[in-house]
Parts: C-alpha cells; sequence; structure tokens
C-alpha cells in the first residue's frame, strides 16, 4: 500500500515534473549522505556485532555474561535517545562523523543479538571436527563457524540498513541531512507531496538495493541439523597477555559510549528539572497509552511475519521473495510516508477507521514487519523439516507437528523478534504523531515535543521511561535465551 500511494503521486505528477523533482543537485547532496552513511555504518556494526558476539560467547572473557547483557542493553534506548545525549554532551556535534558514530551505538545489538543466539546455537562437534583435519582457530572461525553465521549477520545487516535509511529522530538532531529528513522537512514545511514522494520513491530503490545484496550473502544453504549434535558446552577460547586487556576493553569502551552518554546525560537533565519535571499528569497517561500500543503492535506483527518466515525457508522461490520484499520495501519507507498512505487509503475506502488506534496499529504492522520476519527466520532455519516429518508420520496434523516441532525450536528467534517490535513501536514518532487519535500522546511523541521546545530537563523524564520500559524486556529476552541454549 505505501508503494501503491508512492506510485500513484508519482503517475499523477508526470514526467517532466519528476524529472525536474528528482534530477537536481539537492537530490545528488541527499544521495551522497545517504550512502556514505550506510557504507560506513555498516560495516563498523557488523565488526562490532559479530565481534563482540564472539567475544562473550566463546571466550574466557572475565565478566563475559554481565558484559552480554551490557551489550544488549542499548537496544532499549531510543536512537533519538542517542542524539538527545551526545547532543547534550557536545552541543557542536554534527555532520557525517556524528551520524555514524550514534548510529553504530544505536544499531549494532541488530547485529549482536542474532550472531549471539547463532553462536549458542551451533554444534561444537563441527569445530572438532575441523581441529582435528589441522585448521587453526582463526581458520577455523573464518572458514566454519562465520559461514553458519551467514542468516543471522546478513539479516541484522539488512535490518540495520534499513534503519539507517528511515531514521528521522536521530538526523534530525544532529543536523544531518538524509532523505529521511528531507522528506519530512518538505511536509512539514509546505506539504509538498510530490516533491518528498519523489525522494520517498528514490528511497525505495536504495532499499531494492538492499535487499538485493543481502539475498545475495544470504545464499540458498541449510543450516540446519537432522541430529541432536554434541551435548556439551561449547568450547572457550583463552585469552591471555595484551589479546586480554584488548578483548576487555572493547566491550567496556562500547558500553560506556552506548549506555553511560544517555544515561549521564538524563541524570544531569533530571537533576537540573527536579521534582517538578515529574509532576506532570501526560507522564502517566503516555506510558499506559505506550504499553497498550506496543503490545498490541508486536502481537500483531509477529503474526503477520510468520507465515512469510515459514515460507521463506521451508518454500523458498521468486513469490516468496517478492512477499518477503514489499514488507521490506515497506519499512524502509519513512514512517511519514506510510502514515500518509494509510490516511489516504483510509479516508477514500475506509473512514470508520481514519484516526482510529487500528490505523495506527496498521502503520506499526507495516513498518516493523521485517524485524518479525528476520528473527523467525532465523530460528525456523535452524529447525530441521525431518522433525515435522516424523510428527506427521506419528499421527500429527500438519499445523500440530509445526507447532510442536519448528514453532518451539524457532520460539527464542520469535521472542527476539516480538522484543524488538515492542521497543521501537514505544519509541516510534512520526507515523504516531500523524495517524493517533486527538489526545494520544506516547513516551516518544510526549518526549519529542518537550525537546523541540529545547525543554530537556521536562524531555527527561519521558526518555528515562522509554528506557525503563525496555530494559526489563531486554532482560527477560536475555534470560529466555540462556535457557533454551541450556547455558
Amino acid at each position: 500500500m505505501p508503494l501503491i500511494f508512492v506510485i500513484f503521486i508519482s503517475v499523477r505528477t508526470g514526467g517532466s515534473t519528476i524529472v525536474e523533482l528528482v534530477f537536481r543537485p539537492r537530490v545528488l547532496d541527499l544521495l551522497i549522505n545517504t550512502l556514505l552513511l550506510v557504507v560506513t555504518t555498516l560495516p563498523l556494526c557488523v565488526a562490532l556485532g559479530v565481534g563482540l558476539a564472539w567475544l562473550t560467547e566463546r571466550t574466557h572473557l572475565p565478566g563475559r555474561r554481565l558484559w552480554s547483557l551490557l551489550v544488549t542493553a542499548p537496544i532499549a534506548v531510543p536512537a533519538f535517545v542517542h542524539s538527545y545525549g551526545w547532543i547534550s554532551l557536545l552541543p557542536s556535534l554534527s555532520g557525517l562523523p556524528a551520524a555514524v558514530l550514534v548510529s553504530v551505538l544505536a544499531y549494532f545489538p541488530f547485529l549482536y543479538l542474532p550472531t549471539a543466539a547463532a553462536l549458542r546455537r551451533l554444534d561444537p562437534g563441527i569445530e572438532d571436527v575441523a581441529q582435528s583435519l589441522g585448521l587453526t582457530p582463526t581458520k577455523v572461525f573464518f572458514r566454519v563457524v562465520l559461514p553458519q553465521l551467514r542468516v543471522a549477520i546478513s539479516g541484522g545487516a539488512l535490518l540495520v540498513g534499513i534503519r539507517l535509511l528511515a531514521e528521522y529522530g536521530l538526523f534530525a538532531m544532529i543536523r544531518f541531512d538524509t532523505f529521511t529528513t528531507a522528506i519530512f522537512d518538505q511536509f512539514q514545511s509546505s506539504f509538498n507531496g510530490p516533491a518528498a514522494n519523489m525522494l520517498g520513491g528514490v528511497l525505495a530503490l536504495l532499499c531494492l538495493l538492499l535487499l538485493v545484496m543481502e539475498f545475495g550473502a544470504r545464499g540458498n544453504a541449510r543450516y540446519a541439523r537432522v541430529g541432536s549434535g554434541t551435548a556439551r558446552d561449547q568450547r572457550l577460547w583463552a585469552l591471555k597477555g595484551p589479546l586480554k586487556l584488548l578483548a576487555c576493553a572493547v566491550p567496556a569502551i562500547t558500553t560506556v559510549l552506548a549506555l553511560g552518554v544517555p544515561l549521564l546525560t538524563l541524570g544531569k537533565w533530571l537533576m537540573a528539572g527536579g521534582i517538578e519535571a515529574w509532576l506532570n499528569a501526560d507522564l502517566v497517561s503516555a506510558l499506559g497509552q505506550t504499553l497498550m500500543l506496543a503490545a498490541c503492535g508486536a502481537l500483531l506483527t509477529s503474526l503477520a511475519g510468520l507465515p512469510i518466515a515459514w515460507l521463506s525457508v521451508r518454500s523458498p522461490g521468486s513469490l516468496t521473495r517478492l512477499l518477503e520484499s514489499c514488507s521490506y520495501f515497506a519499512s524502509a519507507l519513512p514512517g511519514i510516508v506510510v502514515a500518509l498512505s494509510l490516511v489516504t487509503t483510509t479516508i477514500n475506502f475506509a473512514r470508520p477507521i481514519y484516526q482510529t488506534a487500528i490505523t495506527v496499529l496498521l502503520a506499526y504492522v507495516l513498518m516493523f514487519l521485517p524485524r518479525a520476519i528476520v528473527s523467525l527466520r532465523a530460528g525456523i532455519a535452524q529447525a530441521p523439516v525431518e522433525l515435522e516429518d516424523v510428527a506427521r508420520s506419528l499421527g500429527r496434523s500438519p499445523i500440530h507437528a509445526l507447532r510442536l516441532t519448528t514453532m518451539r525450536l524457532a520460539a527464542p528467534g520469535a521472542a527476539a523478534g516480538a522484543a524488538m517490535i515492542f521497543i521501537a513501536i514505544s519509541s516510534e514518532l512520526t507515523a504516531t504523531l500523524l495517524l493517533s487519535p486527538n489526545g494520544t500522546r506516547t513516551l516518544a511523541t510526549g518526549f519529542w515535543a518537550k525537546s523541540s521546545e529545547i525543554d530537556y530537563a521536562a524531555a527527561a523524564p519521558y526518555a528515562l521511561l522509554m528506557i525503563l520500559l525496555s530494559l526489563p524486556l531486554t532482560w527477560l529476552l536475555y534470560s529466555q535465551s540462556k535457557r533454551v541454549a541450556g547455558r
């Protein structure tokens, strides 16, 4: 639907106007900015996420369980709160280096979480065989372990790339222009629909490029095993001398930058605001509405993503990839474009749900469906189809066989996806502002309203509540993944 909306506006605009709007210096500047952002940020996120996953899951890193929790926690901090923290600390921070720094700190957990989960489920016997054939630990990692992480890494990188293309609040605060900030400015300043939608079309093409790269990186290899594997813990590699100090420094520095800066800034503004900042009746209402929308949105999005994820693993083909691609296209578009497409559709074809919670939830499904698909797909990929066949041979119906075997093994991935969706909805901004019924205020919209007025002290309680709301869920997800892995 968002794509049809963009295409419809493009056709109505006309070819000459499209050429005039797209082929101009401003669009070239935005394209260069966006490409440089993605090309610089993605490799850094992959290196940091995979490196931290290896350190916390496969080495004798001192306090590795604590570090694994601490490097997971930044996912609970909204991206625009990261910018809020860094801008408060360094007001002059701006441009591409600032955008890359804050983006890596905000989004590397999207690589860390699936990679760490995949490492926990790998059969250690495969690595033993590789070592018995004379491979060094480094060669074992690059030739045996890393290929097994391909689905997790490519899926996580795709999520990060999509977020970089669609993010608004993070880049608006640090004054870095991308397609998304330009689109929002067009609508906000003059409601210039054709110009904004032309930029949205270019953004959709960039998403297509990311999809093609992800499909190529994922490949068609099989990652499940039929047997139970080796019934023992994963081998942990020793760290000695300077290597041990370096290994300890990586998660420590990451934690300080990704958690310390936002929390330090929040503490500063909370102390400046005092008790008066909390004596705000809107805070309780915003918390309640955020909980309701996030819980309902996470459930609906996970249910919507389940059949697509299952088909992409069990029945890959052109139709399946088309279905999967449609979800990525919609989520790559800025929230404001998704919201405007829903506004147009509901006004013309479904007026009873216009500006209701139903429309807001539909926007969340469109925007966050890939998070459910990627997490579910990684879990289903490691659940062998032979288990379903055995269950059906024992008299179970296809649905019961799927539920008792594949879905049970894919449950950690489903939980990870639902948690990421819950966290994303609790901090979603643009679509909520445009689609929510009158009187609706979430923690994210409340924070943005106060920070837009440069009232950082009044905005701090909203930011802190968003973080506190997400941290317990992050802890539960972390604990569940450990229990499932038997660790």
